[in-house]
């Protein structure tokens, strides 16, 4: 297989993200080029792309946009720093939620993103993550679908609450991991699989860690805009696809803006994993293909 025939998917996208429509923290600096932005994807050898959902209106945005292409997927649920959300009318949330994934079976691939975040808990406290994100587990069961999960310096409450659901569940990706060690082998050791990006990789510990994910169990993605490899990251010696970029005031149109990463970069996450794990990159490119789909796309009817 040569680098033209690899093929990718991309299972954590943030396409809603008001940088592809050229908005930097509220302030408009550039012309939409989120048209652009797939169609770099598309002409490298990603297949599909999954767009996260981080709450009910998010997930909303992304179904609508998951809707102009056959290539879009999307997840539905609650982000747990926006766990707040629940607290007007828990029930009717969580109806609201369901009621979104039943009416777009042909897009909705995932429950997510959901988890804990112990790093954000100025956004949400930590008692108000655990019982939401406990309550969306509900959505497992009743759509058999996969968990989208997020978890930041939470593992081990994470698990016991998966646990304590486990004959709900019904797979699942703890996404951007960047756990340590005894982390991960808990996570693994719950059937799950693990999503690996720029920010999974930023440390030596990280590739230490990285680099011994069974390859049965690992999935990539970019989480764009966000965690790109940068050049101050260890594993960034072994990127070996670079592509141009501009500052956002200096956009034009074609080229990356720099510091916001898009779904075409996932080709750099692959190299880095490739050569800290001393695997073929075209062997592992294909194992990970299968994975994603087996996870995300062996039930979908379209």
């Amino acid at each position: 297989m040569n680098k033209s025939m690899r093929k990718f998917i991309d299972i954590g996208a943030n396409l809603t993200d008001a940088m592809y429509q050229g908005v930097y923290h509220g302030s408009k600096k550039h012309q939409p080029d989120l048209t652009q932005v797939l169609e770099r994807a598309w002409g490298s050898g990603v297949q599909s792309m999954i767009i996260t959902g981080g709450n009910l209106d998010d997930s909303k945005k992304a179904l609508e946009l998951a809707q102009t292409d056959s290539r879009l997927f999307s997840t539905v649920g609650c982000h747990p720093t926006r766990c707040n959300d629940f607290a007007e009318d828990s029930s009717q949330y969580l109806n609201n939620l369901s009621e979104l994934i039943r009416n777009n079976r042909n897009k909705v691939v995932a429950i997510g993103e959901c988890g804990l975040d112990y790093d954000r808990t100025n956004f949400c406290e930590k008692d108000i993550q655990l019982k939401y994100f406990e309550h969306q587990l509900q959505l497992c069961n009743e759509h058999k679908l996969p968990l989208f999960l997020h978890c930041r310096a939470a593992a081990d409450d994470l698990v016991v609450i998966l646990n304590r659901n486990r004959d709900s569940l019904h797979g699942g990706v703890v996404h951007s991991f960047d756990g340590n060690q005894d982390a991960l082998n808990k996570i693994l050791d719950l059937g799950l699989y693990i999503g690996i990006n720029g920010c999974s990789l930023r440390t030596e510990e990280n590739l230490e860690v990285a680099s011994k994910i069974p390859t049965e169990r690992l999935l990539i993605e970019t989480d764009c805009p966000w965690c790109e490899v940068k050049p101050t990251h260890p594993g960034y010696k072994h990127v070996l696809t670079k592509f141009p970029s501009v500052k956002k005031e200096k956009f034009t149109p074609g080229s990356q803006v720099k510091g916001r990463n898009e779904p075409v970069n996932i080709v750099q996450v692959l190299e880095v994993l490739a050569a800290i794990r001393n695997e073929d990159i075209n062997q592992l490119s294909e194992a990970i293909y299968e994975n994603t789909n087996k996870l995300f796309f062996c039930n979908m009817s379209s």
